[in-house]
C-alpha cells in the first residue's frame, strides 16, 4: 500500500507514516490487530457475563438497600461502591439510577452519593488485572497471576455449570468462567501489543500525549466508544506492558477515561423526565470538576516538585493506583458539596413549564431484573393495601351506605385494573430474561397474585353495587340471614387478613391456615343458600331480596377462592411447585393432618349453628 502511494507521487503525512509502520513492519502485523481486536472482544464478553451473573448472585438484595440507606452522602458513598463492587459496573449503576429516578422511587439528592461511590468501586477490575504483573520464583506468588489460576477458575465454573443442578451454583460458574474469559482477553491485548515496545515509530507517536488535554481527550473518546471504563483501562495495562507509556501519559487517559464512562449515563437519559435527566448531569459534572480539579493541581504540582516519577515507564500496578487515586481525590474534593452538585444539575438541566411525569416502571431497571422484580413487588404490596381495604370498605356498606365511600371503593379499583396492566406487561418483559429459579418463581408470584388482586377488587365493586341496591330499595333481610350474612363475612374478614399478611410477608404458617378456612367457607356458602332456598320456598323471604342476597353470598364466595390462590402462590414460592401440588393434593385427599386440625377448628369457630326467622 505505500508503494502504491508512493508511486503516484502522493507523499505521506509525518503521523500517516508512523502509523503505517507501525501496522505494517515486521514485529506488528495484521494479525496482530486481528488478536487485539478478538482479545477486546473477550474482555468485554467476559465482563459482561461476570457482570450478569454477579447481578442475578446478588438478587436484587444490595440495590434494594438504595431506597433504605441514601439519607447522608457517607451512607450512597459506601452503598455505591458496594453495588459496583458487587455488579462490576459502573454504568449499569448510573443507568439504573436514571430509571429509578425517571419513575419517582427515588430523588435526584439520593443519587448523588451513589455516583461518587460507584466511581470507586469500578476501580476493583484494574486491581484485578495488575495482578498480571506479578513477577516471582515463590510458587503461592505465582499462582496470584491471573495468567496461571483463571485457568483452574475456568474448570472449576465449567464443573459448577454442568454438574450443578442448583441455579445458584450454575450462576457462580458463570461468574467463574466470565473472569476466565476477561482475564484471557486481557492475555491476548497483552501479546497482541508486545511488539509495539520495540518499535521506534510507536514510541515517536506517543510523544503527542505528553499533552494531557490530548490525553484526556483520547481516554474520553475511546471510553465512549467502547462504553466501558473498564475495559479501556484494561488496554491501557496492557499497553503499559510495552514499557512505553509514562506516567505523564496515563494519568490525562485515565482520567478522560472516567469521563468518556458517562457516554451510557448520557445515553440512558434520552426519553427519560428532567428528573432523571439530571442525574446524568450529576454524573458529568462530577467527573468533569474532578478531572479539571486533578488536572490543574497534578500538573501544578509537577512543575513545582518536578516529579521523578513523571517520566519513568507506568506498569499496571501504577495504573490501578492512579486510577484509584484519581477516583478517591475526586471524591473526597466533593463529597462535602452534594447539594452544590445538585444545583449544578438543576442549572444544567434547566426547568420547563411542563411538569415531570414519572414512568410507572422504568424499563432501564430491566438491565438489573432481580431489582425490578422488588420494585414490581413493592407496587403488587401495594396493589394487596388497597385490595383488602376495598373488601373491608365494601363490607362496611352493606349496612351502612355512604356515596362518597362507595366512590372511594371504584376510584382503588381503577387503581388496581390499571397497575394489573401495567406491572403484567412488565412482569412478563422480567420474565424473558435469564433468571435464577428463585426469580422465577418470585415473578410466577408477582403475576398471578396481581390477576387475584385485581378480581378481589372487581368483586368488592359488585359487592358495593348489591350494598346500592339494597339502600335504593331499602331491602332489609330477614334476622336469619342478617346472623348468616354476619358469620360469613367474619369468616371472610380472617382470610382475607391472613392471606394478604401471608402474601406480603412470604409466611408459610399463615399461608398453610388459609386452605381450610376456605373449605369451610366453601361448606357455609353451601349451607347459607340451602338455607335461604327454604326460607324463600316458605314465604319466609322476598324473591327480589333473594337475588340481592345471592349476589352478595357469590361475590364473598369468589373473594374466599382468590385468597386460596394468593396463599398458594405463597407456597409455591417456600416449597416449590412440586412441593405445593404434593400438599394441595394431600388436602383433597384428606390425608393431611395440619390441615384436618385446622378445619376443624375453623369449622367449630364458624358454626351456623343459628335458628331462623322471619323477615
Amino acid at each position: 500500500m505505500l508503494v502504491v502511494r508512493f508511486r503516484l507521487g502522493v507523499p505521506l503525512k509525518k503521523w500517516q507514516l508512523e502509523w503505517a509502520v507501525i501496522f505494517t513492519g515486521d514485529n506488528m502485523d495484521i494479525f496482530n490487530i486481528i488478536t487485539l481486536s478478538g482479545g477486546l472482544a473477550f474482555f468485554l464478553y467476559g465482563m459482561h457475563v461476570m457482570s450478569s451473573g454477579l447481578t442475578k448472585v446478588t438478587g436484587g438484595k444490595l440495590e434494594q438497600t438504595l431506597k433504605k440507606m441514601t439519607s447522608n452522602p457517607f451512607k450512597s458513598l459506601l452503598l455505591g461502591a458496594g453495588i459496583t463492587i458487587a455488579i462490576q459496573s459502573s454504568s449499569a449503576m448510573t443507568v439504573m439510577l436514571v430509571g429509578l429516578v425517571n419513575s419517582g422511587i427515588m430523588e435526584l439528592g439520593q443519587t448523588v452519593g451513589v455516583i461518587m461511590g460507584s466511581n470507586i468501586g469500578t476501580t476493583l477490575t484494574a486491581w484485578i488485572l495488575s495482578l498480571a504483573g506479578i513477577e516471582s520464583d515463590n510458587f503461592f506468588m505465582k499462582m496470584l497471576k491471573p495468567t496461571n489460576f483463571s485457568p483452574i477458575v475456568a474448570l472449576i465454573g465449567i464443573v459448577l455449570i454442568m454438574a450443578s443442578k442448583r441455579s445458584r451454583r450454575k450462576d457462580v460458574g458463570g461468574i467463574m468462567v466470565g473472569f476466565a474469559v476477561l482475564m484471557y482477553g486481557m492475555q491476548l491485548m497483552s501479546e497482541a501489543v508486545s511488539p509495539l515496545g520495540d518499535m521506534p515509530e510507536f514510541s515517536s507517536m506517543l510523544v503527542a500525549f505528553k499533552n494531557p488535554i490530548l490525553g484526556v481527550l483520547v481516554g474520553a473518546a475511546f471510553t465512549g466508544l467502547i462504553q466501558s471504563s473498564a475495559a479501556s483501562v484494561g488496554i491501557l495495562q496492557a499497553l503499559s506492558l510495552t514499557g512505553t507509556i509514562s506516567f505523564g501519559m496515563a494519568i490525562p487517559i485515565i482520567m478522560g477515561q472516567n469521563i468518556g464512562t458517562c457516554v451510557t449515563a448520557l445515553l440512558s437519559s434520552i426519553g427519560v423526565n428532567r428528573s432523571a435527566k439530571r442525574v446524568a448531569a450529576v454524573h458529568i459534572s462530577f467527573n468533569l470538576i474532578g478531572t479539571a480539579i486533578c488536572l490543574i493541581g497534578f500538573y501544578g504540582l509537577h512543575s513545582i516538585l518536578h516529579f521523578t516519577f513523571f517520566d519513568t515507564p507506568i506498569t499496571i500496578l501504577g495504573i490501578a493506583i492512579s486510577h484509584s487515586a484519581f477516583n478517591v481525590i475526586t471524591t473526597l474534593l466533593l463529597l462535602p458539596f452534594p447539594k452544590q452538585l445538585e444545583k449544578l444539575a438543576m442549572v444544567m438541566v434547566r426547568e420547563d413549564h411542563d411538569q415531570d411525569t414519572y414512568a410507572f416502571l422504568d424499563e432501564r431497571l430491566l438491565q438489573s431484573p432481580s431489582f425490578a422484580i422488588q420494585e414490581c413487588e413493592s407496587l403488587v404490596m401495594k396493589m394487596a393495601d388497597m385490595a383488602h381495604e376495598n373488601v373491608l370498605r365494601s363490607i362496611s356498606l352493606i349496612y351502612n351506605y355512604r356515596q362518597d365511600q362507595a366512590d372511594l371503593v371504584e376510584d382503588y379499583e381503577d387503581k388496581l385494573d390499571q397497575s394489573e396492566d401495567k406491572l403484567g406487561s412488565y412482569l412478563v418483559k422480567i420474565a424473558a430474561k435469564n433468571l435464577s429459579d428463585k426469580d422465577s418463581l418470585y415473578v410466577g408470584k408477582l403475576l398471578h397474585g396481581i390477576g387475584d388482586l385485581e378480581r378481589i377488587g372487581d368483586h368488592a365493586v359488585n359487592i358495593v353495587d348489591v350494598a346500592r341496591e339494597l339502600h335504593e330499595k331499602q331491602i332489609i333481610f330477614s334476622l336469619a340471614a342478617n346472623k348468616e350474612l354476619e358469620i360469613l363475612i367474619s369468616a371472610i374478614k380472617e382470610i382475607l387478613d391472613m392471606t394478604m399478611k401471608a402474601y406480603k410477608e412470604g409466611d408459610h404458617g399463615l399461608a398453610i391456615r388459609v386452605e381450610p378456612l376456605e373449605e369451610v367457607i366453601d361448606i357455609m356458602i353451601v349451607d347459607i343458600k340451602k338455607r335461604h332456598v327454604e326460607r324463600l320456598q316458605a314465604g319466609q323471604c322476598n324473591l327480589t331480596f333473594g337475588f340481592a342476597h345471592a349476589d352478595l353470598i357469590n361475590n364473598l364466595e369468589r373473594i374466599s377462592d382468590h385468597c386460596s390462590n394468593l396463599a398458594i402462590a405463597v407456597l409455591n414460592m417456600s416449597l416449590g411447585r412440586y412441593d405445593a401440588h404434593e400438599y394441595t393434593e394431600a388436602v383433597k385427599s384428606g390425608t393431611n393432618p395440619e390441615f384436618e386440625e385446622n378445619f376443624k377448628a375453623f369449622s367449630e369457630k364458624y358454626a351456623l349453628d343459628i335458628l331462623d326467622c322471619k323477615v
